[in-house]
C-alpha cells in the first residue's frame, strides 16, 4: 500500500467515525440542554429593602410595579420583546445563573442587615423553574456576588429601557 493510500485508510477508519460521533454526541447535548429558550415561559423579578419586595415585574403579564422617588407606588405595563427575553436568557446562561444556589444571603455574617436590598429572580420554563433570592449585602463569595449583581443590572436595565421606549 502506498503512503497516500495509508493516509486515506486512516482518515476513513479512524478520523471520520470520530467526527461523526462528536457531531452526534454534541447535538444530543444541545437538544437536551436543561434550560432551553424554546421552553422559556417568563421572568419574575422582585426587589426591595429587607423582606418587603415591593417592586415587582412579571414578563408573562407585563405587570411592573415600582416605588418612585416620592414613595408612590406606580403600576404600569412593560412588555419585553422576544429578542429582549432571549438576550436575558443568554446573559443568565453566560453568568452561570443555573448554577447559583437558591439563596445568596449574608445571614451568617454579623454585617447582615434586614434593611439591605434583596432581589428575587425567577426564570420559568416548561416543567421547571430556577429562582434565586439575593441579598446585596452578602460578602461570602465575591465572584458569585458579581455575577448576581451583573444579572440584576441587566434585567433592571432591560425593564427600564423598555418602559422608557414604550412611554415615547
Amino acid at each position: 500500500m502506498t503512503e497516500r493510500g495509508k493516509k486515506i485508510f486512516l482518515a476513513i477508519c479512524i478520523i471520520t467515525p470520530f467526527l461523526l460521533y462528536c457531531v452526534y454526541y454534541y447535538s444530543i447535548m444541545v437538544k437536551n440542554a436543561p434550560y432551553r429558550f424554546s421552553d422559556f415561559e417568563s421572568i419574575t423579578f422582585n426587589y426591595g429593602l429587607g423582606d418587603s419586595l415591593v417592586n415587582k415585574f412579571n414578563s408573562r403579564t407585563g405587570d411592573y410595579q415600582y416605588v418612585n422617588s416620592r414613595d408612590s407606588t406606580i403600576k404600569t405595563k412593560v412588555k419585553l420583546r422576544k429578542d429582549d427575553l432571549l438576550y436575558l436568557h443568554r446573559k443568565a446562561a453566560e453568568l452561570g445563573f443555573w448554577n447559583f444556589p437558591e439563596e445568596i444571603s449574608g445571614k451568617g455574617n454579623p454585617s447582615h442587615s434586614t434593611n439591605s436590598p434583596h432581589y428575587y429572580i425567577e426564570f420559568r420554563y416548561k416543567g421547571k423553574a430556577k429562582h434565586v433570592l439575593f441579598d446585596a449585602q452578602n460578602d461570602e463569595s465575591p465572584k458569585l456576588n458579581d455575577a448576581a449583581k451583573s444579572l440584576i443590572t441587566e434585567i433592571s436595565n432591560m425593564i427600564n429601557d423598555t418602559r422608557d421606549r414604550d412611554l415615547k
